[in-house]
C-alpha cells in the first residue's frame, strides 16, 4: 500500500491498512458481527466517527455500545435528537447548545413561551419516532460564510454567535441526521437507531445565554440517557433514594442547620448540627494527634500583598472576597482579602523561627474557616457553600521524606473513611495542567514520586483500592492525589486530597538548615481528609440517611415518659446517661407515647428509652431503636453500660484494643 498506516490492536498484534479506510471499513474487515455492533472507534484514545478515515498509525480500538465510552456518545446523540424533536414540534424554536453532563445531557432553547415538564411526554414520543427512523449521522465541513448564511436563513441567530466564537484554525463541522442538522464538534455514533430508548427528560430550568444575566433567558431541558433500560431504571431508583436522603430535607427534620438570604452560601448551625460538627472536629483532632500534627490558626484577613506573593491574587482572584474598611473617614486604604485557603498562613508559621533538617517533617494542621465566591446558582446546601471549614494541613519535609509522608497521609485518609463506613475508595493522580508554575524538571520529579506512591497504594491494598491517572487535572503548583469515596447508594464523592508543592516555599523564601549547614527549600505537601467539613457532613447525612451510628449522632438518646408519674425517674435516667458521657434529653410532654416515638424517629434519634410507672418501680427502661420495631426491656445499669459501650468512637476502640 502506497499510503498505509500501522495499527496496534488491543491484543498487541500490529497490522497495516490503507490510510483512507474508514473505521466502519476496518470493523467490517475484522468481522461482520463487530461491524454491526460498532458505534465509533478510537486511535490512541481519541474517539472518532466510524465514517472518519484512519489517517494515522496508532493504537486502535473499535467501540461498541457495551464500552463505557459509548455512554457519552449515546447522551450526545440523544441531545441532538431532543433538539430535532423540539423543532419538529414547535417550528421557530431556536437551538443553542446541548452538551453532555454527568449522568445525562441538556439542551438550551430560545422560545417565547418556556417549556414545562408537561411538554415532556410529547417530546419523548417524538424523540422515539426520530430514533426509530434510524437515520445515519453524517458530517460535513462548511466554510464560515456558508454556515452563517444557512443558519441566518433559518433564523438561528445564536448559532451565528457560536460560529464567530470558533477559532479560525478549527474546522466548522455540521452533523446531520436525515434532514435536520446542527453545528457540532462530534463525534457521533453511526445512526440514531443506535441510541436506543433508555432515556428520559428530567427537568426544565432557566439559563441565561452564555451564563450572562445581561443576555436573554433560555429554557434548558435536562435529560438522562443510558445504554439499556436496566441502567435507566437503576439510575431513577437511585435518584428517588437520593431525594429521600437529601441533606437539606433531613437537616430540617433533624433541626441541624438552615440557610437564609442575608447570608448566601454560609451555614446557620443549630445546636444539634453544631454538636455534630464538633463531634467531627474532635474526632479529627484525635486522629491528627496520633500522627504528630501541631494544630495552628492563621488569620482570616490578610493584606493582598501576601496573596500576590503566593500567586493566588493572580490565579484565584475571581473566587476571593476583597475586604476594606467600612468607614468613610479613615486613612487606611489598604486592600485585604478573606482567606480562601490556609496554605500561605502556614508558610508564615513555618518560617517563624529557624528550622533544622532534624525538625522535619513539620506538620501544621488547622480547622480553618475560609471563604470562596461561588455563583448563587451553584450554591447547594452544605455541598456547595461560600464559607466553609477545611480540615487542612501542610507538611514541610525533605524530598527524601516525601514518599513516606504521602503514604502516611494515605493510611490516615483511608482509615478515617473506614471509620465512617466508606470502604469503597479510589485514588486518582492528577498530573500537570497546561497553566502551571515551576519547571518541567520539577514536575517530572514530583510526578515520578507520586506515581510510585500510587502504585504502592494499589499493591498494598491487594488491588482493593482502585487507582487511575487524571491527565492535566493537577493544581497549578503541583500534582495531587484525589480520594473518591462511594456512598451507600453508589454515588461518588471526591473528598480528600494530597498535593505536592515546590512553588509556595520558593515564593515565600521558606527554608531549613540542612545537614551540610546550608539553606535548603522544603517540599510542602497540602493535605485534606474531609476537605470541606460542611460538605463532608452533608455527605454523611445522605450516606446514613440521618441514621447515624450511636458514636456520631448529635443526640444519642431520648428518654420519654408514658405517664407523668414517671417524670422524676426519667429525669434521674437522663442524669445518669449524661454522667456516662452520652448525649441525652428527656421528653416529659403530656403527649401519647406513640406520638413521641414517631416524632423522635422522624428526627432520627438512634435510641428512645420509654419509661412508665412500672419501669420507674423496677428501675428498668424499654429500649426502642431507630428503624426497628423490636423493643427490649433492660435494667437501667445494664442499658447504660450497653449504650456507653456502643457509643465508643472507632479510634478510641482501636486504642483500647491495642
Amino acid at each position: 500500500m502506497l499510503n498505509s498506516v500501522s495499527l496496534t490492536f488491543p491484543d498487541g498484534s500490529v497490522r497495516d491498512y490503507d490510510a483512507a479506510m474508514t473505521g466502519a471499513g476496518l470493523a467490517e474487515s475484522i468481522s461482520k458481527s463487530l461491524a454491526k455492533k460498532a458505534v465509533a472507534y478510537a486511535i490512541d484514545g481519541t474517539v472518532r466517527d466510524l465514517s472518519d478515515p484512519l489517517g494515522k498509525s496508532g493504537k486502535i480500538e473499535i467501540i461498541t455500545r457495551e464500552d463505557p465510552r459509548a455512554l457519552e456518545l449515546i447522551r450526545h446523540d440523544t441531545a441532538h435528537v431532543l433538539a430535532e424533536a423540539v423543532q419538529e414540534l414547535w417550528p421557530g424554536t431556536q437551538v443553542t447548545i446541548g452538551p453532555v453532563i454527568e449522568n445525562g445531557f441538556y439542551y438550551d432553547f430560545a422560545r417565547n413561551e418556556p417549556f414545562t415538564p408537561d411538554d415532556f411526554p410529547v417530546i419523548e414520543k417524538k424523540m422515539r419516532e426520530i430514533i426509530a427512523r434510524n437515520k445515519p449521522f453524517t458530517k460535513e465541513v462548511w466554510s464560515r460564510e456558508q454556515a452563517k448564511k444557512v443558519f441566518a436563513d433559518k433564523g438561528e441567530r445564536y448559532k451565528l454567535e457560536l460560529i464567530d466564537a470558533i477559532p479560525e484554525d478549527q474546522d466548522l463541522k455540521i452533523y446531520a441526521q436525515g434532514d435536520w442538522f446542527d453545528l457540532c464538534r462530534g463525534p457521533h455514533m453511526a445512526s440514531t437507531g443506535q441510541i436506543g430508548n433508555a432515556f428520559k427528560l428530567m427537568k426544565v430550568a432557566g439559563a441565561y445565554w452564555r451564563g450572562d444575566s445581561n443576555n436573554p433567558m433560555l429554557t434548558r431541558i435536562y435529560g438522562t440517557a443510558w445504554a439499556d433500560q436496566a441502567q435507566l431504571d437503576a439510575y431513577q431508583t437511585m435518584l428517588e433514594e437520593a431525594e429521600k436522603r437529601d441533606h437539606r430535607k433531613l437537616g430540617r427534620e433533624m433541626d441541624l442547620f438552615h440557610f437564609q438570604e442575608e447570608g448566601p452560601g454560609v451555614v446557620f448551625w443549630h445546636a444539634k448540627g453544631w454538636k455534630m460538627f464538633q463531634n467531627l472536629v474532635n474526632y479529627m483532632r484525635r486522629r491528627l494527634d496520633e500522627q504528630g500534627y501541631q494544630e495552628v490558626n492563621a488569620p482570616q484577613v490578610l493584606d493582598k500583598s501576601l496573596w500576590e506573593t503566593s500567586g493566588h491574587w493572580g490565579w484565584y482572584r475571581d473566587a476571593m472576597f476583597k475586604v476594606t474598611v467600612a468607614g468613610d473617614d479613615t486613612d487606611d486604604d489598604r486592600v485585604f482579602a478573606l482567606k480562601p485557603m490556609n496554605c500561605p498562613g502556614h508558610v508564615q508559621i513555618f518560617k517563624h523561627g529557624l528550622k533544622s533538617y532534624r525538625d522535619l517533617p513539620v506538620k501544621l494542621a488547622e480547622f480553618g474557616n475560609v471563604h470562596r465566591y461561588e455563583p448563587s446558582g451553584a450554591l447547594h446546601g452544605l455541598m456547595r457553600v461560600r464559607g466553609f471549614t477545611q480540615d487542612d494541613a501542610h507538611i514541610f519535609c525533605t524530598e527524601e521524606q516525601l514518599a513516606a509522608e504521602c503514604l502516611r497521609i494515605n493510611d490516615l485518609i483511608l482509615s478515617t473513611y473506614a471509620d465512617f463506613g466508606f470502604e469503597e475508595v479510589s485514588v486518582k493522580l492528577s498530573t500537570r495542567p497546561d497553566k502551571r508554575v515551576g519547571t518541567d524538571e520539577a514536575w517530572d520529579h514530583a510526578e515520578a514520586i507520586m506515581g510510585n506512591v500510587l502504585e504502592t497504594i494499589r499493591t498494598r491494598s491487594g488491588n482493593r483500592i482502585k487507582t487511575s491517572i487524571n491527565p492535566g487535572e493537577g493544581a497549578f503548583y503541583g500534582p495531587k492525589f484525589e480520594y473518591v469515596l462511594k456512598d451507600a447508594i453508589g454515588r461518588e464523592w471526591q473528598c480528600g486530597t494530597t498535593q505536592v508543592d515546590f512553588n509556595l516555599p520558593e515564593r515565600f523564601g521558606a527554608f531549613y538548615i540542612g545537614s551540610d549547614s546550608e539553606k535548603k527549600q522544603p517540599v510542602m505537601v497540602h493535605r485534606a481528609i474531609c476537605g470541606s467539613m460542611e460538605r463532608f457532613l452533608g455527605i454523611l447525612i445522605e450516606n446514613y440517611s440521618g441514621h447515624f451510628p450511636l458514636w456520631f449522632a448529635p443526640l444519642q438518646v431520648v428518654v420519654a415518659t408514658i405517664t407523668s408519674e414517671a417524670d422524676g425517674y426519667v429525669t434521674e435516667v437522663v442524669a445518669k446517661l449524661k454522667a456516662a458521657g452520652l448525649l441525652a434529653e428527656a421528653d416529659l410532654r403530656n403527649e401519647k407515647i406513640n406520638y413521641k416515638v414517631r416524632e423522635h424517629s422522624l428526627a432520627k434519634v438512634p435510641v428512645i428509652l420509654v419509661c412508665g410507672k412500672r419501669e420507674a418501680e423496677e428501675q428498668t427502661v424499654n429500649i426502642r431503636r431507630l428503624g426497628s420495631r423490636d423493643q427490649q426491656s433492660l435494667g437501667l445499669a445494664e442499658a447504660i453500660a450497653q449504650l456507653t459501650e456502643e457509643a465508643i468512637t472507632p479510634d478510641r476502640r482501636r486504642k483500647r484494643a491495642a
